[in-house]
């Protein structure tokens, strides 16, 4: 098969894909997400037609953020689009007159980055992503293991701390709680709080409160040294590398591959994570440890894992 479509739903914009076989994207094409469940439908058409001008193209796959069934069909529940049981596959098929492959976002990157980033020469990896919330994909033996329902790797909500913080999934102690973006600015206005004199760099870098510490600023200032901000990374590192060696005891991968937006920071987040997942790896001294790969494929790994996983049918 030739040319396919990726196209990755996020919270703000749809981003479509023109992908070939070597897994470069041709030509994209971005429009705003809609609020509504039937205008992203609308949205997604509108993407596909745009980017497919002047191209053959033979399939679509489509990323989206929820749960979707093993007939990679139907989206079951999506809580940011409040999609329930949305027949997505159906719908775009019969508008934009191509076989369309409908996949959860984490999986595709998952499957992207295993194709035609830090995963290639592995046939047996487990991806995180750690943005807003974490994710991750499961790819063992060369195949992208979805689970009998088509929903699993939900990494994130796995429960690390029984009783501990509530999750936006109604559970308590979720792993994402602990290890995401969230998570980084949570630990950041903690210490910031009770140590100001340790958060200078960082409070500069925002409007010099507490409250108005972001993502972007923990970074900037972790870069300069901030001690807040260094610590805030570590403590996130921390419970990144102990799930990681939780998974290690599950599915014995040759490699992890940690992607999302707090790994944009390379070295500064990957070399704690790597110093964590050593020191509660069970057995640790005596068996093969896994590598701790940094994604390579950016923001673009779900649209272009979506766009192959189209290709593979």
């Amino acid at each position: 098969m030739g040319l396919t479509i990726g196209v990755d739903i996020g919270g703000t914009k749809i981003a479509a894909g023109v992908v070939d076989e070597e897994g470069s994207i041709l030509e994209t094409v971005k429009v705003p997400t809609p609020p509504t469940p039937e205008g992203v439908v609308d949205a997604i058409v509108e993407a596909v037609r745009q980017v497919s001008t002047g191209h053959s193209i033979e399939a679509v796959g489509i990323g989206a953020a929820g749960y979707v069934d093993d007939k990679r069909a139907t989206v079951l529940f999506a809580p940011n689009i409040n999609w329930r049981h949305e027949a997505l596959k159906d719908k775009v098929e019969q508008r934009v007159g191509l076989p369309v492959v409908v996949e959860n976002d984490a999986n595709a990157a998952a499957w992207g980055e295993y194709r035609f980033g830090a995963g290639q020469g592995h046939s047996d990896v487990i991806c995180i992503t750690l943005g807003t919330g974490l994710g991750g994909g499961i790819i063992i033996g060369n195949k992208l293991r979805r689970g009998r329902f088509g929903v699993a790797a939900e990494f994130g909500h796995i429960r690390v701390v029984p009783d501990g913080l509530l999750c936006g999934c109604g559970s308590q102690g979720c792993w994402e709680q602990y290890a995401s973006g969230r998570a980084l600015v949570r630990y950041a206005k903690q210490r910031a709080n009770a140590t100001p004199e340790n958060a200078t760099a960082l409070l500069a870098l925002g409007d010099g409160t507490v409250e108005g510490i972001e993502g972007r600023h923990i970074s900037a200032a972790a870069r300069q040294g901030d001690p807040v901000a260094v610590d805030s990374f570590r403590e996130l590192a921390r419970w990144a590398g102990a799930g990681l060696a939780d998974l290690a005891s599950l599915f014995d991968p040759s490699a992890f591959i940690v992607g999302g937006g707090v790994s944009d920071e390379g070295e500064l987040v990957l070399d704690p994570i790597r110093k964590s997942f050593r020191r509660w790896l069970i057995g640790g001294d005596w068996r093969p440890h896994a590598q701790v790969l940094a994604a390579q494929l950016g923001g673009t790994a779900g649209l272009v894992g979506a766009a192959d996983l189209a290709r593979q049918g």
